[in-house]
């Protein structure tokens, strides 16, 4: 859907920085309703406000140029790279400490971002800003998850996410004043609206009030496996709505990726039962 949109007249910093500021709007009320306040303690602004930076500006600054400059299945096949940044950012950061079998997976997971970006439609050149930008938009939502790791301890995930939806549309609005001014919109035609519309209800708002109550019901270790089809749907709607293509080395990239996340996995304790 983005994609469509970011080819049919959206500028990529008005869409994200349009549909953040009124999709913090939106969750921040429902998040008043539900638990009447969105007041956090002073000594957590800071990590809140770095969370912010990296898990909403950053993100949305990788993430809207990469999808324009390379396929959408290109960009969803590098967000399978994130279990990988997540291990690496809580290594360095001394909250988890990787077993060499998480070391392999993340050169098993990288050796299947360079098959992506030798089979892209454009070659490795053609395609290498956006394959890039992609990782970092996978390595900025890393980082915002060990971020706020400590803080659901504390806060609600409602209370966390309408926080950070606010105040990191602060810069991202700023950042696109610019495409703000110029954008044309009165060339939009009643698709690009549509999936316009679309990512600011199911993909952002509606889509975190269910998962965060997803989570309530059956657990994050639960509830976190859904989320490895996120690549695999993602650049099957591409190759189905877009008319997108992928070559057989993108598609053994997108194994070997999931190979990768498998392995990296496997070096994990299981974890306890929800129930």
């Amino acid at each position: 859907v983005v994609k469509y949109a970011l080819t049919h007249g959206w500028e990529p910093l008005s869409y994200s920085s349009v549909r953040f500021a009124i999709g913090a709007v939106l969750f921040s009320a429902v998040t008043v309703g539900r638990e009447g306040s969105l007041r956090v303690r002073r000594r957590h602004v800071p990590v809140m406000l770095g969370a912010a930076v990296f898990g909403i500006w950053l993100n949305q600054l990788t993430f809207s140029y990469s999808v324009r400059l390379t396929t959408a299945a290109t960009v969803a096949l590098m967000f399978g790279t994130l279990p990988i940044f997540v291990a690496l950012i809580a290594q360095a950061l001394g909250v988890e400490r990787l077993r060499f079998r998480h070391w392999a997976a993340t050169v098993v997971s990288f050796s299947g971002v360079a098959l992506v970006a030798l089979g892209s439609s454009g070659g490795i050149g053609g395609d290498l800003g956006g394959i890039l930008l992609g990782l970092g938009a996978a390595a900025t939502w890393a980082a915002y998850s060990v971020a706020i790791g400590p803080l659901m301890q504390r806060y609600s995930p409602y209370r966390i996410s309408a926080f950070m939806l606010l105040v990191g549309s602060v810069p991202l609005l700023l950042s696109s004043a610019g495409q703000l001014v110029e954008q044309d919109w009165a060339a939009l035609g009643g698709l690009a609206w549509a999936a316009f519309v679309y990512s600011l209800f199911f993909s952002l708002v509606f889509t975190n009030i269910w998962w965060f109550e997803a989570i309530d019901r059956v657990g994050p270790s639960r509830a976190s496996l859904y989320a490895n089809l996120n690549p695999f749907l993602g650049a099957f709607f591409a190759l189905v709505v877009l008319s997108e293509e992928m070559g057989p080395l993108q598609f053994a990239g997108g194994l070997v990726i999931g190979a990768g996340i498998l392995l990296a996995r496997l070096a994990r304790p299981p974890a306890p039962s929800p129930d």
